[in-house]
């Protein structure tokens, strides 16, 4: 099911593909959503329960969508979440004629997630943990 105003995001166009720095390596299963939400109508809770993981690490884009809503959605089904705030990203919203810039929009959604549903930081400290 995809929705007409997802131009961006719709099957066979740029917004769909895989980047090729993270092409899946062999035997890595590739999981097909349509919600912001990664759980929802997805196989995705069921695969990461037959691999015993049970610690996300969390990037992408929209962060005020998509990471917003798996990173809260994992929280509630039990994960340990770490999200890389440098490694997602968002655009300017509107609301009521006023527009919040997308780092403005970034940090609210970063710093709302940090804490309770996730361990939010950046690439550099990720890896030297």
């Amino acid at each position: 099911m995809t929705s007409p105003l997802a131009t961006f995001f719709k099957p066979d166009t740029k917004g769909s593909e895989i980047h090729a720095d993270l092409c899946p390596q062999w035997g890595e299963q590739i999981v097909i959503k349509h919600f912001p939400n990664s759980f929802r109508d997805t196989e995705l809770h069921q695969i990461l329960q037959e691999k015993e993981i049970t610690h996300l690490v969390i990037c992408g884009m929209m962060s005020h969508m998509c990471i917003d809503a798996t990173t809260r959605a994992a929280k509630d089904l039990g994960y340990t979440c770490t999200v890389i705030d440098d490694a997602c990203t968002t655009k300017d919203l509107e609301i009521n004629g006023v527009t919040i810039a997308a780092a403005d929009v970034h940090h609210s959604f970063m710093a709302a997630l940090n804490y309770f549903y996730s361990q939010v930081m950046n690439t550099e400290s990720f890896l030297n943990q």
